[in-house]
């Protein structure tokens, strides 16, 4: 009867993990990417992420671009085009970064011009009198037929009261544009213009933005990230949300895309985000400068638009004086961790060639540091073992006197020197590197569609092959619940192995629930990143031999168990 209750609590309680986790996951801690294959009939064949637009909407795209006069830009990353009409920067592919895995995949299109269905584009220009300062509807005239990182282009307009604009773009090979407006006063008047920028997208992004993962409006302001905007905020007010900075820079950050507006030197700025009928904007304004007759006043702003590459948003923010440029990767609070293992982890990537096996040799690193603690962690196991009759003994003593049995316990726990809180130590060492490398996983653009081996073609997406549908050979596609892949199957048996490894608990409901959580971790984890299946899975395998050449070091251990 005892052993049944013990089963039902230990049932019942991995169940409330289990859906518990699965109703806040989404939102506490994104799982993965969306899945970036399909295996049917054996054979495995890449699926369309949801940023993969319908054929019609890629043709009325094409369509609004080839509608206007334009001056066409190209480097090694992106390609796209600047709109002579309103001066506006709406057309850019990332070259380097196809929407599939598919090696004829379309290239992820990151500006669209208004009227698209994903518009998305940036502008400049100048506030003042109606009449005087060009507008949407402004049709720029170009010095050069292209722009390309050795040629900038500048654009001209002269207004019927003589003030001569120019916008000048230089572009880098990466993904930074440097604007630099200019205005003459060529008229007999003095005029008080005030400089601005802005970005313009329609609709919300298609990544979720988590509490640990922030998507959406977000800035600089005053020398600290903000991360605080959100779509929900700007849909609810009118206002907006504005701040008064000295410098800084704002934009719209995806899981892997960036735009973002950072007007250069330290100015102050009135900037912000609004929204409306679906739209939303970052933009920002200088302060009004006076023209007189004759004079020349300018105004520079860089615009980065494409991967939020850690690394090269880590050089453009020395090199531009952007600040905290790097914040746009949403590392929390585990960034004094997070940034090295990446680091690492790609240095890895670069010698091997392959970020599974980046993973693997990280996972033995870890390991290695972590072989004396882990040491200390299986001798406390098997100082446990030892006095587990002991304790039984204590148990069937004392069972009618818990106060005294705590009491009995603590003591015996001094007298064998024994500590049973330090085969925790490793375990919640290694939280803050698991945790850290879920965030690498997921949010590193350099992880995005990388394979490892056999069917592995993506380590940021879940793992495909499953046997509910026979490992593809059945004509359907299971639900994401029960669409347990191989790896965390594998992930599941190794838990299991390692638990039974470890000492017996004392209390039969926590034995009960020793046993179910190894599989119940299975289903919690079948949803992740691959990547971060194969890093536990290593972990338990190297957890499992370390404890095995432990017991051979020292039979009585093992003995101590049975």
């Amino acid at each position: 009867m005892e052993n049944q209750r013990n089963m039902i609590l230990a049932i019942v309680l991995s169940a409330l993990v289990l859906f518990g986790w699965s109703a806040l996951s989404d939102r506490i801690m994104p799982t993965a990417n969306p899945p970036a294959t399909r295996i049917a009939d054996g054979k495995t064949t890449p699926v369309a992420t949801p940023a993969v637009q319908p054929v019609p909407v890629v043709k009325d795209t094409v369509k609004a671009i080839a509608a206007t006069a334009r001056v066409p830009f190209k480097n090694a990353n992106v390609s796209g085009s600047i709109n002579l009409t309103g001066g506006r920067v709406d057309d850019l592919v990332l070259t380097k970064y196809g929407q599939t895995i598919a090696k004829n995949s379309p290239p992820v299109r990151l500006l669209s011009p208004q009227g698209t269905p994903e518009a998305y584009y940036a502008a400049f220009g100048w506030t003042g009198p109606a009449g005087t300062v060009p507008d949407a509807n402004t049709v720029w005239t170009a010095d050069a037929a292209a722009l390309t990182p050795q040629t900038p282009v500048t654009l001209q307009w002269t207004s019927p009261q003589g003030l001569r604009y120019a916008i000048r773009y230089a572009i880098d090979d990466k993904y930074m544009l440097t604007v630099t407006q200019a205005v003459t006063n060529g008229g007999a008047q003095a005029a008080t213009l005030r400089p601005y920028g802005f970005v313009s997208r329609f609709g919300k992004s298609k990544d979720v933005s988590a509490w640990n993962a922030h998507v959406g409006p977000m800035g600089v302001f005053n020398a600290a990230a903000n991360y605080k905007v959100n779509w929900k905020d700007l849909d609810e007010d009118a206002a907006g949300e504005r701040f008064q900075t000295p410098g800084g820079w704002l934009g719209f950050t995806d899981k892997y895309w960036l735009t973002a507006l950072a007007p250069a030197g330290t100015g102050a700025l009135d900037a912000g985000f609004r929204a409306s009928q679906g739209s939303y904007q970052a933009d920002y304004a200088a302060q009004p400068q006076m023209i007189a007759p004759g004079a020349t006043v300018q105004s520079a702003t860089h615009f980065f638009a494409g991967a939020k590459e850690v690394g090269l948003l880590d050089d453009y923010a020395a090199q531009f004086n952007i600040p905290l440029l790097g914040k746009s990767v949403d590392w929390g609070w585990y960034e004094v961790i997070e940034k090295p293992i990446f680091r690492y982890l790609s240095w890895l990537f670069h010698l091997t060639g392959n970020f599974g096996f980046a993973i693997i040799l990280l996972t033995f690193t870890v390991r290695l540091l972590l072989f004396p603690i882990a040491q200390k962690q299986f001798k406390s196991m098997a100082a446990m073992k030892i006095v587990q009759p002991k304790m039984k003994a204590l148990q069937e003593k004392y069972k009618e006197d818990k106060p005294r049995l705590q009491q009995e316990i603590m003591a015996l726990y001094k007298a064998e020197k024994v500590n049973p809180l330090a085969g925790c130590l490793p375990l919640v060492l290694q939280v803050p590197i698991f945790f850290a490398l879920y965030k690498v996983l997921i949010l590193s653009t350099e992880m995005r569609h990388q394979p490892f081996m056999l069917w592995i073609h993506d380590l940021s997406a879940p793992d495909p092959l499953t046997p509910v549908n026979l490992f593809g050979l059945l004509a359907f596609t299971p639900p994401q619940m029960i669409a347990i892949g191989v790896l965390p199957i594998i992930l599941g048996i190794t838990q299991y192995i390692q638990f039974q490894l470890n000492p017996q608990q004392m209390d039969p409901a926590q034995q009960q629930i020793f046993k179910i959580m190894p599989w119940v971790f299975m289903f919690m984890m079948a949803n992740f990143a691959t990547g971060l299946i194969v890093y536990w899975i290593t972990s338990n395998v190297l957890t499992i031999a370390q404890q095995a050449w432990l017991y051979s070091r020292h039979p009585g251990m093992k003995v101590a168990t049975t």
